[in-house]
C-alpha cells in the first residue's frame, strides 16, 4: 500500500535524471506557467507569416534553453504535425480564393495554403513553448504552481492524481493484454475481436474503480481530509524579474511587428 501512496517526482519529459540544469529550469514555476499561457494566446492572435516564423524560432530557442531531449521532442512534435500535414493538404481545397491548380475539378487556393501554414506555425510555436516552459518541470511542481496561482483545488488534485496513476493504469492494461496473448488471442477484423476489446475496456474500468477505492481507504487511514498540503513555497527572485521583462519585451515586439506590418511575406 505504501507503493500506492508514493508520490513520485515524475517529469513530463520522463528524463529528469539525465538532463542538466538550465537557467529556464531554475526560474519560478509560476512565472513559467504564466509565460506559457500568455505566449500561446499572443501567438494564436497573430496572422503575419513572417511574425509567426519569428515566434516559432523564439519557441525553438526556449526549447534549446530548457535542454529538452531532441529525440523525444521530435517524436512528440511529429504526433501533432501528422494532423498538421493532413490539414496543409486539405485546407487549400476548402477555402475560396485565387486558384493555384485543380485536382479532379477541385481548385486549391493560395489563401487556403497561407491559412494552413499560419495554423501550422501557430500550433508548433505554442506547443514548443509549452513543452519548454511547463513540460520541463516535474508534475508535482506544476501542480503546486497552479495551486499558488489560485487554480481551483479540485482541478489541481485531479491533475496530480492523473499524472501519478496514469502509468499504473497503463501497467494494468499491459497485464491484461499479455493475459489475452497467452491465451492465443490475435486481433482480427471479426466480431470476436471487437467483443474481446470491449471486455478489456470493461475490465479496465472495473479494476480502476477497485483500485481507486483501495487508494481512498488507504489515504483516509493516513489522515486524508479532502485536500493535499502544498508544501512548496516559491519565491520570485531577481532572475525571475529579468526573465519576465525579457519575455514581455519579446511578446510586445511580436505584436508591434504584426500591427505595423514591419515584416511581410
Amino acid at each position: 500500500m505504501s507503493e500506492i501512496l508514493d508520490v513520485e517526482q515524475q517529469s513530463w519529459t520522463d528524463s529528469q535524471s539525465t538532463e542538466q540544469e538550465s537557467f529556464l529550469r531554475s526560474l519560478d514555476p509560476r512565472a513559467r506557467v504564466v509565460a506559457s499561457v500568455i505566449f500561446s494566446v499572443t501567438v494564436v492572435s497573430l496572422n503575419n507569416l513572417a511574425v509567426l516564423t519569428a515566434a516559432l524560432f523564439f519557441a525553438i530557442a526556449l526549447m534549446m534553453s530548457a535542454r529538452m531531449p531532441a529525440s523525444k521532442t521530435l517524436k512528440r512534435m511529429a504526433a501533432m504535425d501528422g494532423f498538421i500535414i493532413f490539414m496543409l493538404v486539405m485546407l487549400p481545397f476548402t477555402m475560396k480564393g485565387e486558384a493555384m491548380f485543380d485536382v479532379f475539378g477541385f481548385a486549391a487556393s493560395w489563401e487556403g495554403l497561407w491559412k494552413a501554414i499560419a495554423i501550422a506555425l501557430k500550433a508548433n510555436a505554442a506547443v514548443l513553448s509549452l513543452m519548454a516552459l511547463v513540460g520541463s518541470m516535474e508534475s508535482v511542481t506544476f501542480g503546486h504552481a497552479l495551486h499558488r496561482l489560485k487554480v481551483p483545488t479540485n482541478l489541481v488534485h485531479l491533475l496530480l492524481f492523473t499524472v501519478r496513476y496514469i502509468e499504473v493504469l497503463h501497467e494494468e492494461y499491459q497485464r491484461l493484454r499479455n493475459a489475452m496473448k497467452t491465451r492465443g488471442f490475435r486481433p482480427r477484423n471479426s466480431w470476436h475481436t471487437y467483443q474481446s476489446f470491449g471486455y478489456l475496456i470493461g475490465m479496465m474500468l472495473v479494476r480502476a474503480l477497485e483500485r481507486s477505492e483501495r487508494i481512498l481507504k488507504a489515504m483516509k487511514c493516513r489522515g486524508f481530509a479532502g485536500h493535499i498540503p502544498m508544501l512548496n513555497d516559491f519565491q520570485f527572485k531577481t532572475r525571475d524579474i529579468f526573465f519576465s521583462l525579457f519575455f514581455a519585451s519579446v511578446l510586445i515586439s511580436l505584436v508591434l511587428l504584426e500591427v505595423f506590418n514591419v515584416l511581410s511575406y
